[in-house]
């Protein structure tokens, strides 16, 4: 029997959990749903990544809201995913004026933002809803970096009373992720660089430098962070487990990728050889199933060469669903 397609049938609402991580610091989480992070200025407020529609960025603004009235005037965007971007018109109204992202950003927007936008729309409905409020794309006001990875590219804002240091790593989920790293308290906003006991999505990965990058993101000493899915980790110890957890997956996926490559293999038989090293691991984490092909097949490419991710649209995700989950 075929899975339901994606998380087509994954239609529980989870638990919303708003933390406080540090004085400025705040984290929105949802039992495996995408996060988003929250940094409270004595002037403004900057939100990571978005949500994925104005009706379900209200959630996100309403807790912001029992404790803090100053304006949202930053909205970061970690990378360019529709889950992550489309609610960020919500935030016009509570005093939003710059929206954030690295050149990456932009540059992936431009060439495959409204074909994910309906493929994601497609896989994971429950995330969208008020789907028919989003008013298309989401533009970047504010465009950083040229493209290349390090802190020389960073834009520092100050929120009144704290200081966010944004700038784009290194590739990993993306070719444009990018971070948030407020210094003084060591809490770090990773988007989907990071994850933790949660699928990893890495259909548009660049999977062999993701490694390094999560390297550099641990020489930063953080105290705590903001995963892309999963409860924010508090202390040293547990902000190695998640980046620990997500360099696991990644390497343990490209290496059976690379492994089915040689040998090779078709994608369905590249599956079944990666899910030999994958299942006994990660097989229990919320939205795996959804994941892994998606994973498997970009794996499988990016073993074969073929270094810029090529672009899902809602047929290309179809037909993968078919041959290897079917």
């Amino acid at each position: 029997m075929s899975k339901a397609f994606a998380s087509q049938a994954d239609l529980d609402d989870k638990k919303i959990t708003f933390e406080q991580l540090s004085p400025h610091c705040w984290a929105y989480t949802a039992e495996g749903d995408p996060n988003s992070g929250v940094i409270i200025g004595e002037k403004y407020i900057m939100v990571s990544d978005a949500t994925a529609t104005p009706d379900m960025a209200q959630d996100l603004i309403r807790q912001i809201r029992t404790v803090s009235d100053k304006p949202i005037k930053y909205v970061l965007l970690t990378h360019y995913h529709a889950v992550r971007v489309l609610g960020a018109s919500a935030y016009a109204a509570e005093g939003a004026t710059e929206i954030i992202a690295s050149r990456g950003t932009h540059e992936l927007i431009v060439e495959r933002g409204a074909q994910d936008m309906q493929s994601e729309m497609e896989r994971f409905p429950r995330l969208f809803r008020g789907a028919d409020g989003v008013p298309g794309l989401t533009w970047p006001t504010l465009v950083i970096g040229d493209g290349q990875p390090g802190r020389q590219g960073s834009l520092t804002v100050d929120l009144g009373g704290v200081t966010v240091e944004i700038w784009h790593p290194g590739p990993g989920h993306t070719r444009g992720d990018t971070i948030a790293w407020v210094e003084a308290e060591k809490v770090l906003f990773s988007g989907d660089l990071v994850e933790y006991e949660a699928g990893v999505y890495t259909g548009d990965a660049q999977l062999e430098e993701w490694p390094a990058t999560l390297e550099a993101l641990r020489a930063l000493k953080a105290e705590a962070i903001v995963p892309g899915r999963g409860e924010a980790m508090k202390g040293r110890a547990d902000v190695d487990k998640a980046l620990d957890y997500t360099k696991r997956w990644v390497t343990t996926l490209f290496q059976a990728g690379k492994e089915a490559a040689a040998a090779n293999m078709d994608l369905k038989a590249a599956m079944a050889h990666t899910r030999k090293s994958m299942d006994p691991v990660f097989g229990h984490v919320f939205i795996y199933e959804h994941c892994l092909p998606f994973d498997v097949s970009r794996a499988y490419d990016e073993a074969k060469g073929i270094k810029n991710p090529r672009i899902w649209t809602a047929e290309r995700d179809q037909e993968m669903w078919a041959a290897l989950q079917g």
